[in-house]
């Protein structure tokens, strides 16, 4: 397997430890998960989804463990505002806050609240399981584009994060570009349900919610691939990432840098144990690799 060069790479404006993010939701709900995620060898971290008010999510089960990856429908619970007393320890790491909102406007004022407190933002136009926000915003191009403007106006480093529920994912990519986006985040959870046949009921509270993890690999790798052949901003690819074979894979079909969820869920130390294998002193720089599949 090809090795890579360690040390710092910017991507869309930010500069991380290494090519290995911890994507949103994921541990990213407290100022000391996310510390520990960056202790533990992520080269940047994404926070929990923070929106216009306060959240309590759905009713559970909100998680459920299946054979090749994860499903849930959390619902973007989130403490909205007071979320800022979290980052206060983190000024100067790589922190990117994932913001939502039901229109533009919203978005820009969540992104007012973190502006100077965080890296970048990460827009989550692409949760499946969220009514009025997510996926319901970021699967109409004009929309994305609008909410897209509304965040990079701010000057600091914009992120989209891209739904693979739509026709042409690159329809979507291409909006939040001509909005001012610094990179595309692709792909976020597929929507998904799972039936009881014991209880007769759906697995989730709210019957339908987010697939994540190894069985959807073959879904992002699909959609950084496109993404690149028709996008000109750089590219973090994210679902169902567990391996450095993953990460190069993803590098390949177009992503600068990746972004690990589901993983963590079985390997707290997935970073460590990615980095072990994936950086070497004598390894390649990521830019020889990146979109070579695309030759």
């Amino acid at each position: 397997m090809v090795s890579l060069k360690p040390g710092p790479v910017n991507v869309g404006g930010i500069t991380l430890n290494n090519h290995l993010l911890l994507a949103a939701g994921v541990l990213g709900t407290t100022g000391t998960s996310l510390a520990r995620m960056l202790s533990l060898g992520a080269g940047g971290v994404v926070t929990k989804s923070i929106g216009p008010v306060p959240k309590e999510g759905h009713a559970g089960p909100c998680l459920v463990v299946l054979e090749d990856g994860l499903l849930n429908a959390m619902g973007l619970p989130n403490p909205s505002q007071d979320f800022i007393e979290e980052l206060g320890t983190l000024s100067k790491q790589p922190v990117v806050a994932s913001i939502f909102g039901g229109n533009p406007e919203e978005f820009a004022t969540v992104a007012g609240w973190f502006k100077g407190k965080v890296s970048g933002f990460e827009l989550n136009l692409s949760c499946p399981h969220a009514e009025g926000y997510g996926a319901a915003i970021g699967s109409d191009p004009a929309l994305v584009e609008a909410c897209t403007r509304a965040v990079s106006r701010t000057g600091v480093p914009t992120w989209v994060k891209l739904t693979p529920n739509v026709t042409d994912i690159t329809a979507i990519g291409k909006a939040a570009e001509r909005g001012g986006a610094t990179a595309i985040v692709a792909i976020n959870t597929l929507k998904a349900m799972r039936i009881s046949t014991g209880l007769k009921r759906p697995v989730l509270g709210n019957r339908f919610g987010g697939l994540s993890g190894s069985a959807i690999f073959p879904v992002a790798v699909r959609c950084v691939y496109e993404l690149y052949a028709s996008c000109k901003i750089p590219i973090i690819g994210c679902g169902g990432i567990a391996t450095a074979d993953n990460v190069i894979e993803m590098m390949m079909a177009g992503a600068r840098a990746v972004e690990i969820g589901s993983a963590v869920h079985d390997d707290v130390k997935i970073f460590e144990t990615i980095a072990k294998e994936l950086y070497s002193k004598n390894g390649i720089a990521a830019e020889e690799i990146v979109g070579c599949a695309h030759e």
